[in-house]
């Protein structure tokens, strides 16, 4: 009857493990956001819900594309932060070890003899060889706690992981616009030095058929050599922007020359950018998941602070073989076991549990205004992008008109020019305002591609298409 009530206890002791699990339990917190993005009253992108996983093919650019693969594979700071999901994942995995027991096998063998002047001289062996056990049980939920905490971790560092993807893909995507605006730049300063060099050698045949002035040639040549001084500048900030993109994909800085020799047009979208509605952001922005998943960890640290106001249980046994001669160590009476349970309970501990849980509940709270604030966040960067991206555009079409009526004042002050109709400053007039006005059309071409990039960084896309991006578990 004994042995029977003994063996019941300890089956009842492993059951009460899953009876209790101190701390809150976690609930994803409830957030109000706007049923659509302001823009879209005003007529702005589509709200319907875009393919953002490969935004960037939306520029139909190869280039692009073979860029942003490079990167995926070479860049340093995605390698770091695979590392530490390998990492995350490990402390995971020590966490689920810690609610198993643990075994060791141990064998030993001594000899020992006393001295012949204290009486001794006798001398003893002694052989053994046993298997340990011992296992702490979680009746309180201290270590499932620790598990739900590690779990957490995890999945946030593979947030981390997407968020880097995302900013990678946006920041390729941004330096190689920069790279083919500074092409489209140099171009258009080339193009109109060669049509100022050609005015300036007008200017000289007029000069010396006596039907102008020294001043005309000197003016003309001072716009002239203006213009020839910005090309350096140039050609260095576009080497600049080509070594950022090497950078960015891992490579050595001169390793893209061959790839962007040739110069390309500023990429333009040519689809429709869908940019579905301010509710996604939960699912679609890695910072926003991040943040949620730490403030679930955090949550789950309140548990294992609060676990320790609670006795701790542990089972121990061994069973082995013991014999002072080893020819008798394999024998029936050379069998031993030993079974142990222990309990510990801190009673005085002078508030440091308590201080602990007010720790872990304060920093709950920074967790949840973390995620509250990175929500914010991710709102305001979409807006902003989608206004940025909604007015550039009109200030692009202004552009583009100033631009072809330039190209027509340029050329009829060309010809009242030679024909005598029309004084020289005239014609400098119209060579200057229309540099300016190609310049800045390259210049907010190159902007509205580059909102749209900030708008798909800004919506979270990119790190779907990665395949180190695997999906997690509270998905």
């Amino acid at each position: 009857m004994r042995a029977t009530k003994r063996d019941a206890l300890w089956l009842a002791v492993p059951l009460l493990s899953g009876c209790f699990m101190a701390g809150p339990d976690y609930r994803q917190p409830q957030t109000q956001l706007p049923a659509n993005w302001s823009i879209a009253e005003t007529g702005g992108p589509s709200a319907k819900m875009a393919d953002i996983n490969r935004w960037w093919t939306v520029f139909n650019d190869p280039v692009l594309t073979e860029l942003i693969g490079k990167a995926q594979a070479g860049n340093r700071d995605l390698y770091q932060a695979e590392a530490r999901l390998r990492e995350a994942r490990a402390r995971r995995q020590l966490a689920k070890a810690n609610l198993l027991p643990t075994s060791s096998l141990t064998a030993s063998a001594s000899q020992s003899g006393g001295s012949e002047a204290a009486g001794g001289g006798a001398t003893s062996e002694l052989y053994s060889t046993s298997l340990d056990a011992s296992w702490e049980i979680d009746i309180f939920g201290k270590k499932r706690r620790a598990i739900e905490a590690a779990e957490a971790t995890m999945q946030a560092a593979q947030e981390d992981l997407r968020d880097v993807l995302v900013s990678l893909c946006a920041e390729v995507a941004l330096n190689y616009v920069d790279v083919r605006s500074d092409q489209t730049r140099l171009k258009i300063t080339e193009d109109n030095l060669a049509a100022q060099n050609e005015t300036y050698d007008i200017t000289r045949w007029r000069y010396q058929a006596g039907l102008t002035t020294q001043l005309d040639v000197d003016q003309a040549k001072l716009t002239m050599e203006n213009t020839r001084a910005g090309i350096p500048s140039l050609r260095s900030t576009l080497e600049q922007a080509k070594h950022r993109l090497a950078l960015l994909l891992g490579q050595q800085p001169d390793a893209l020359k061959r790839l962007l020799a040739a110069s390309a047009r500023i990429p333009a979208a040519s689809a429709e950018i869908g940019v579905g509605i301010p509710a996604d952001l939960l699912r679609r922005r890695p910072d926003v998941r991040r943040a949620e998943r730490k403030l679930a960890s955090q949550t789950a640290q309140i548990g294992v602070a609060e676990a320790a106001r609670y006795p701790d249980f542990t089972l121990s046994g061994s069973i082995g073989l013991e014999s002072l001669a080893y020819a008798n160590l394999y024998s029936a009476g050379a069998k031993a076991f030993q079974v142990a349970a222990n309990a510990a309970w801190t009673l005085l501990d002078a508030g440091r549990i308590r201080s602990n849980i007010n720790i872990q509940n304060a920093l709950q709270e920074q967790a949840l205004g973390l995620y509250q604030s990175t929500l914010l966040t991710a709102l305001r960067d979409v807006e902003n992008a989608l206004t940025a991206y909604s007015e550039e555009r009109k200030r692009r079409d202004a552009l583009n008109a100033a631009v072809e009526a330039g190209i027509s004042a340029l050329a009829l002050a060309d010809a009242q020019y030679v024909s005598g109709l029309l004084d020289f400053q005239r014609v400098l007039d119209s060579q200057r305002s229309l540099l300016s006005a190609q310049t800045q059309l390259a210049a907010s071409e190159s902007e509205v591609a580059a909102d749209i990039v900030r708008l798909y960084k800004a919506l979270g896309g990119g790190w779907h298409a990665n395949n180190n991006s695997e999906q997690s578990d509270h998905e």
